[in-house]
This record gives structure tokens, C-alpha cells and sequence, in this order.
């Protein structure tokens, strides 16, 4: 039997927890350190591990994903999920404002709320007496998939609702929208690229792919958040407008866009929606246009609907990000790592403000997938800085005409062999001589993550390797003032800025140096890792297959990759040269120490005398490596006091379990 004191502390565990994540996920105002909140789940975790019968699928520590399912279930909506009729220009706003004053005997005094329109994918949260029950996508509108566990891992949505001044409904549906930010968008891209993975072509399908996993463990390494705006039925909750509910839900514990705005009239709507737009390329996340909404609700009620779309609500939309057009031709274009992409020659189109002729086709596994053929008529599609790309065929205009596309299976820049290594969706040019790669090698080499070299652009390093003066990297060091001023469109200021930004660049840090040089598999995340490890270009530069593989993070395919390049002896010479044109790359100050010799140390429980993070740091400053999670490659568990669940992972993998204060001997 289970005492009702622990079955007290449980409960208080999970509140506390859940009331410290709306704190920090809502309201990103934490009341508590990481240290203080990490002891709070590693004692709930502990409890739960040790009294089974206490499971809740709505605790905090269910939020990493549960066992992959087979196919996703259907739930219905209780009040059907909406489309929204959409306007698409000032005339279009103004007729839906007569419309709803027409509608309810011709009132002038109508007040709408605006939110901006987020580009994610809509759910459904149904919460029970104050609990997360059932999590659905908006389907059809009547039905939707079941997603309720990868919703689960949302950090961002509450899976028990924070009591306070305001009384949680006994049942209440909350709709919302899941999305990707734009930077995490790219970064989740950065690492699939690292590993050899198709990147997503937008946030929306990055959030729409991470949500509809049959494997939540998935979802819960994507950083998937939510705004919530709307409601289904709810019962034990009354509210007189939108606004009111809109103010309401952050109580609760639910994410509302701040910057949501009351309108007077519909005149106030529009200059919302011009100040969206000016906003649109510097918000954290996409937006495709605002909703304005009718404020009361019994109005809305009144108005009701037509079709699938409410009176009371329209989409005005920003200029499209896609449009159809046709493909005229389709060519192969290589990239600096060799891979060699199918490209899509387009009839010109005007798509989100810019005109665009080219769009990427990704791979010939995409072309077969979507089945895109020369003379096909496509959807093209462009959002942000994302190259545009072909979404789909419309197969229905299809004449008979067109014609299947391969990519060739020789380079199309040098004549080398293309061939498509096994477990890989590219085709490459082996070719190491070939001038495409060479031409996106020094772009890359000179771009701003990497040794931010301004102004030398596409057209400059074009001109550098077509007239060959510019045939590896290092020769970017050796180019003069008279060389830059005699070609094309380059002014005196112009060569005396590049050679200025050329010279900046010598002191580089490391981490930005290597991911430089474009070594395969190695972007930024592992050039920083690389150094942390090494410490210096000379160390790394010798180090065996071995050696990198120890590393935590590094596998077999990493591994041979960086061994790889610092055997082959071009790479050394354009090494050397760079060393002699006056390179001075910043490497770590403090020389690391091999008193721990490469080891992986992971923490556990409370550590009363050293704290977590001065052990991490005190490991790492050893030359010693520390990990989050228990696997085959660590080697030591520390464990303090009140430890949770990895001790059994480590005992079952055999890995050595020393105390805290064995620990400080080891490091002393």
C-alpha cells in the first residue's frame, strides 16, 4: 500500500513542477535555478519509478515520449474546426465589415479582435477537470488524428491547468496552433544536413512532420511550441468576448501571442495588418496574415456560419508564398560538397513579393516521389529565405508532352563520375578538381558563420575561379589590390574593403576556422565540440579514427570524415599555406589537461559539496568529456544524493559508479 503522505508529495511534486513551466514557458519568468528544478523532477521520477501505481500520463516526466504506435487514431470534434474565408485585399476587409453589420440589423458599433495568422498546423486540446485528455489535428475539420501523446511532449502546453483566481472549467477545448520558430527551424535543418538527412522546406512542414510521428520520442526532440486563440465547447467557463477569453487562457497556464490587438473598427483592423506585414521578416516565427474576429461572442453566435467558414471571422492573408507555374526545363547543379541537386527551371512567377525562375527539386528520390516531369504544371512555393521549391504537380494539366528527368552520370561542370554512395539520398561528383565544388567551397569558407569574409559574394568568387586566380581557399590570402581593382564592377573602395575583410579574417576562432574548411559531417555544433576536445588544429590534425570516435558525440561516418581530410595531402598543403599567408587562428588560451584522459563522466542526484555545474566544468577542464544521458560510451556515473533512475541503466550496462567524493579524489 501506498501512504496517503506519498501519494501528497507526488501530487505536490507534479503541481510545483507544472506551476515552475508555466513559469518559465508562459510567462518566461522562473521563479527557481535549472539545479532547483532538475531536483524537483529527479525526485518525482524517483517516486514514480519506485511506486509504478502512481502512473500519470499527464505528468511532467511523460513529456519525453512514449512507445512509437502503429497508426494514428481519429477523434471527432465536438464543434467542428472551421476554415476561414479569406480576404485578400483592402476591398475584400471592408465588404466582410458590411457584411457582419447587414447580418445583425446594420450596427455600426462592432469591435473585433486581431491576432496575427500563425503558419503551423491547428490542434485541439481537450482538458478534463483540469486535465490534459485528448490532443488532436484539425483534419477535416470534424475529424482529426489523435496526437495526444507527441503533444504531450509540447513543453509549451499544460498537462494540468494552474489553478487560481480564476476556477478551471470542468471540461473545456482549446484550439491552437503548434509551431516551429525560425531559428530553431534552421538549426534542426543545420544538424539533418550534418547527418546526411533531407532538410524540411519551411517551418510549417517542420512542425507538421515533427507533430504526426507515430514515434513521440521524435516529437519530443523537435523545439515544437504553441499559441492557443480559440475555443471549442466549454462547460464551467463563461465568457462575454474573445478578448476576454484571449486574456483568460494565460491564467491557466496556455500561451497567447502577445501581440494581439482590440479594434474599435475595421479601419483600425487594416493598419494592424500593414504593421504586420512591416513586422513579418523580423518575428521569431512565421506569420501568413492576420484573423480578425468578431470581439463578442453572442454576436458571434448570431452570425453563425456559411458552409465551412464563420460570419464572425476572415483571413486576411499577406501576398502569396505560392503560386503555379510551369517547368521548362530541369538542370543539375553542384554544390561544394559535390552533391549534385536537380534544379527546376520555372516561367517566371511572382511568389511572397519576389520573382522567382528557379526552384530546387531536392533529389531524383523527390522527383520520383512527386513524379515531376519537363513541361510539368507545379505549385512553386517560397517562404522567407528559404530557396523556393516545387511542392506539387498538378498532374490534371498534364498533355502527354512532358518528359521524365535523371540526374546525369557525369558532372555536369567537369565530366567526373556522379555516382550515389549507399545509404544516401545524393548523387555526387567524385571529381575532387571539379570547379563547382571548389566555387562553393570558398563561399562557404568565407560566410558568416564561418570566417565572415564581407563582400565576397557569388559573382566575385565566380570571377576568381573562372579566370583562375583563386584555385583553393588559401589563395584568397595571396589576391592584391590590383588584382580585385581590374576585375569587373570592382571599384578601388570595393578591392581595398574586401582586402580588409580578408585581413579580419585571419584571427578567426577555431570552431568558426574548421567549420570553414567544410569538412563533411562537420558543421558548427561538431566544429565546437572538435575544439572543446582537441583544443588545437595541430591535435585534432592528428588524431586517429580511433580517437574521434571517442568522442561522445562523434560516430564512424563523423570519424572518417575529419581523418580523411587531414590525410590527404592537398588539404595539408592548403593548410600550410594559409599558416604562411599569415593565419593566426584564436585557439583555447588554457591548454587542456589529460588527467582524465578522454573519459565520459554523467552526474546524478544531488551533489552537495561541488555543485553539477563546477563537476561538469571540472571534468571537462581535465580533459574528460561529461554527457546528460547514460549509454555504452560513458564511463563514469557520479552519483550524489537522492539518485534517480540511471543507477539501474548503468548497472545494467556495466558502467562504473563512483561517489562524489571518489570523484573530487579523482580530479585532486
Amino acid at each position: 500500500m501506498i501512504s496517503e503522505s506519498i501519494r501528497r508529495e507526488v501530487e505536490g511534486l507534479r503541481k510545483a513542477i507544472e506551476y515552475h513551466n508555466y513559469r518559465y514557458y508562459v510567462l518566461d519568468l522562473p521563479e527557481i535555478s535549472d539545479a532547483e528544478y532538475d531536483q524537483l523532477m529527479r525526485r518525482l521520477e524517483r517516486f514514480e519509478k519506485e511506486y509504478p501505481e502512481l502512473y500519470d500520463p499527464n505528468s511532467p516526466t511523460e513529456r519525453v515520449g512514449a512507445p512509437p504506435l502503429d497508426v494514428f487514431e481519429t477523434v471527432t470534434h465536438t464543434v467542428p474546426m472551421l476554415s476561414l474565408a479569406n480576404g485578400m485585399n483592402e476591398g475584400e476587409v471592408r465588404e466582410f465589415d458590411q457584411r457582419v453589420k447587414r447580418f445583425l440589423g446594420n450596427r455600426a458599433d462592432i469591435e473585433y479582435v486581431v491576432e496575427p495568422k500563425m503558419d503551423g498546423l491547428a490542434v485541439e486540446l481537450v482538458y478534463e477537470r483540469g486535465r490534459f485528455a485528448v490532443g488532436s489535428t484539425r483534419g477535416d475539420g470534424f475529424t482529426g488524428e489523435n496526437v495526444t501523446q507527441n503533444l504531450r511532449t509540447v513543453k509549451t502546453i499544460p498537462l494540468i491547468l494552474q489553478e487560481g483566481k480564476i476556477p478551471v472549467p470542468e471540461l473545456i477545448e482549446i484550439r491552437g496552433e503548434v509551431y516551429m520558430e525560425n531559428r530553431d527551424f534552421e538549426t534542426l535543418n543545420r544538424k539533418r544536413e550534418e547527418l546526411g538527412e533531407p532538410p524540411f522546406a519551411n517551418p510549417r512542414n517542420a512542425a507538421a512532420g515533427s507533430l504526426r510521428q507515430l514515434d513521440s520520442n521524435v516529437t519530443a526532440s523537435r523545439p515544437l511550441k504553441i499559441f492557443c486563440y480559440g475555443m471549442g465547447i466549454a462547460r464551467g467557463a463563461k465568457f462575454e468576448t474573445q478578448w476576454d477569453f484571449l486574456q483568460t487562457l494565460p491564467n491557466w497556464g496556455f500561451r497567447v501571442n502577445s501581440l494581439i490587438k482590440r479594434c474599435k473598427r475595421i479601419e483600425d483592423a487594416i493598419v494592424f495588418y500593414r504593421e504586420m506585414i512591416e513586422q513579418r521578416e523580423i518575428l521569431p516565427y512565421e506569420i501568413d496574415g492576420v484573423v480578425i474576429k468578431v470581439n463578442r461572442l453572442d454576436l458571434q453566435a448570431t452570425l453563425g456560419e456559411v458552409s465551412r467558414s464563420p460570419r464572425w471571422a476572415l483571413a486576411y492573408k499577406f501576398p502569396a508564398h505560392q503560386a503555379m507555374t510551369k517547368i521548362v526545363g530541369i538542370v543539375a547543379s553542384v554544390g561544394r560538397t559535390g552533391v549534385v541537386t536537380p534544379v527546376a527551371e520555372l516561367e517566371p512567377v511572382w511568389v511572397g513579393g519576389a520573382q522567382i525562375s528557379h526552384a530546387t527539386l531536392h533529389n531524383q528520390d523527390e522527383i520520383d516521389r512527386k513524379d515531376v516531369r519537363i513541361g510539368d504544371s507545379v505549385v512553386v512555393q517560397r517562404a522567407g529565405d528559404v530557396i523556393p521549391e516545387v511542392v506539387k504537380v498538378i498532374t490534371d494539366r498534364r498533355t502527354g508532352e512532358e518528359s521524365p528527368y535523371r540526374i546525369p552520370e557525369t558532372c555536369p561542370v567537369c565530366g567526373g563520375d556522379v555516382v550515389r554512395l549507399p545509404g544516401e539520398a545524393a548523387h555526387r561528383c567524385i571529381s575532387l578538381s571539379c570547379p563547382a565544388q571548389l566555387k562553393g567551397s570558398i563561399k562557404h569558407f568565407a560566410s558568416k558563420r564561418a570566417m565572415d569574409i564581407d563582400g565576397l559574394g557569388t559573382k566575385l568568387v565566380d570571377q576568381l575561379v573562372d579566370r583562375g586566380l583563386v584555385n583553393d581557399i588559401a589563395d584568397l590570402y595571396g589576391l592584391t589590390h590590383e588584382t580585385l581593382a581590374s576585375l569587373e564592377r570592382m571599384a578601388e573602395k570595393s578591392a581595398h574593403n574586401i582586402l580588409e575583410a580578408l585581413e579580419k579574417s585571419k584571427t578567426r576562432p577555431l570552431a568558426r576556422f574548421l567549420y570553414g574548411l567544410g569538412i563533411r559531417h562537420v558543421g558548427e555544433h561538431l566544429s565546437e565540440i572538435l575544439v572543446q576536445e582537441f583544443g588545437s588544429l595541430e591535435r585534432l590534425s592528428r588524431a586517429s579514427e580511433e580517437e574521434l570516435m571517442a568522442i561522445y558525440e562523434v560516430g564512424s561516418e563523423v570519424a572518417q570524415s575529419v581523418a580523411s581530410f587531414f590525410r590527404d595531402p592537398r588539404n595539408v598543403e592548403t593548410l600550410k599555406t594559409l599558416n604562411r599567408a599569415g593565419l593566426r587562428i584564436h585557439e583555447p588560451s588554457v591548454p587542456r589537461q589529460d588527467r582524465l584522459g578522454g573519459k565520459t563522466f554523467v552526474f546524478t542526484g544531488t551533489l552537495t559539496s561541488l555543485g553539477r555545474d563546477e563537476a561538469r566544468n571540472l571534468a571537462e577542464s581535465l580533459g574528460g568529456r561529461t554527457a546528460s544521458s547514460v549509454s555504452k560510451k560513458v564511463d563514469y556515473l557520479v552519483v550524489g544524493e537522492s539518485p534517480g533512475s540511471k543507477v539501474d541503466r548503468a548497472r545494467d550496462l556495466g558502467i562504473q559508479i563512483v561517489t562524489e567524493e571518489e570523484f573530487k579524489k579523482m580530479v585532486q
